[in-house]
């Protein structure tokens, strides 16, 4: 009897014990892995913002470094919501359209992947041509009031920061006043005192930039970063206060503003000593090839695909459509085009240039005529499957006009 008591106590030590080392192995398990997805990297931080009217902001997390695995961005912002106006109270209100607020109210799926890999996630703010804006605050309570919703924002959905863009506003719709120097600088008064920890930026547009000081105050006092808002172009914001190793000269759009431009700004990055470097409108697409350049410059590593591309929503089938690259193999997409004829003038508004296409994917029941010319003139060809090099057929780089059709 004694040896079986004997031997059930040393079961259960055994049993208790396996089941502590399990859960220490766990933990071990699960700070590693956050180890692992905060890996920091020295240079410019790198700034991604995602139209969530189409886009899926988890797209910038998945891009890593090669070697280090650290994240390409650090910082991804929600674009857009809206200060609206509220004429029965004569009020600034925010706004967010259903896009914006589904990723909000699924801040788990949408926000906290990207946070869980050091990537801050910011909320833009901009006019939505409602007569109210960022300039025309009438007195310190009207910031402050404003100011309070967006801190309430950041707190309940557990932000990184906010971003102004002082764009759309129509200031002097439903009998709102215009700009005024006191406004912008008040907002972000109230904005920084109640929300000291988090990240306050500003895109460098619109009235906002010639209201920067007021009453021996600078906006740079209260900002954390700015950035040029003029994509393809190299240009520092003029922000009173903040220091170049807070600002983005460089402008990218990812889907317009070509690799040698990108390639040019990184250069220019490091070697102004700008700390920021901005792009815009990542979509469901494989940009690593194109990112790789850049980071070669900015981080000394190349940047590959190491996680998920996603739709949106979520839950979605993405429209298929035609894929212009600027190179050969699919690399450097330029547009995304549906069924339609496109003159050269339409081609550039979807973001290519003339002569400047080399290959094209073309889903399964699409029909692509190219032509040499503008308006569907001289030398052309059929295509009805995916092209990896125009020079197969000796075209490359001579694209001027397309049609696309559906079976």
């Amino acid at each position: 009897m004694y040896k079986q008591i004997t031997l059930l106590w040393i079961g259960v030590v055994l049993i208790l014990f396996s089941g502590c080392q399990q859960e220490q192995d766990l933990h071990e398990q699960q700070l590693t892995s956050e180890s692992a997805t905060t890996v920091a990297k020295s240079g410019p931080l790198s700034v991604m913002y995602v139209e969530v009217n189409g886009s899926n902001i988890l797209n910038p997390g998945a891009y890593s470094l090669a070697d280090s695995g650290a994240p390409f961005f650090d910082i991804a912002i929600i674009f857009a919501a809206n200060i609206n106006y509220d004429t029965g109270n004569q009020r600034a209100i925010f706004h967010a359209n259903e896009n914006v607020q589904a990723v909000l109210d699924g801040r788990d799926t949408f926000v906290q992947p990207l946070q869980d890999r050091g990537i801050k996630v910011l909320l833009s703010i901009l006019g939505n041509h409602q007569g109210a804006g960022i300039c025309n605050f009438p007195d310190r309570a009207a910031a402050r009031d404003f100011a309070e919703q967006l801190a309430d924002v950041v707190e309940t959905y557990d932000l990184d920061g906010i971003d102004f863009d002082d764009e759309y506003a129509k200031y002097g719709e439903n009998g709102t006043g215009q700009p005024n120097n006191s406004s912008f600088i008040m907002l972000l008064q109230e904005l920084r005192s109640l929300i000291p920890d988090k990240i306050i930026s500003f895109y460098y547009y619109g009235p906002a930039t010639a209201y920067l000081e007021w009453n021996g105050n600078q906006a740079g006092e209260y900002l954390d970063y700015s950035w040029n808002a003029m994509y393809s172009t190299y240009s520092a914001p003029n922000v009173p206060g903040l220091t170049p190793t807070k600002e983005s000269a460089a402008a990218i759009h990812s889907n317009q503003t070509p690799s040698s431009t990108a390639l040019n700004f990184a250069s220019r990055t490091l070697n102004d000593g700008y700390g920021l470097y901005l792009m815009y409108d990542m979509r469901q697409s494989d940009y690593s090839s194109y990112l790789s350049g850049i980071s070669d410059i900015l981080y000394g590593e190349d940047t590959v695909l190491s996680g998920t591309l996603y739709p949106w929503p979520m839950n979605s089938i993405p429209e298929e459509r035609v894929g212009l690259y600027r190179h050969c193999n699919y690399t450097e997409e330029v547009a995304s085009l549906d069924e339609g004829t496109y003159t050269l003038a339409q081609l550039i508004d979807a973001g290519a240039e003339n002569d400047d296409i080399s290959s094209l994917k073309i889903p399964s029941g699409y029909t692509v005529t190219i032509y040499e010319h503008d308006n569907f003139g001289g030398s052309s060809e059929v295509l009805s499957s995916d092209m990896a090099c125009l020079t197969q057929i000796d075209f490359n780089d001579e694209i001027s006009s397309l049609i696309i059709t559906k079976d």
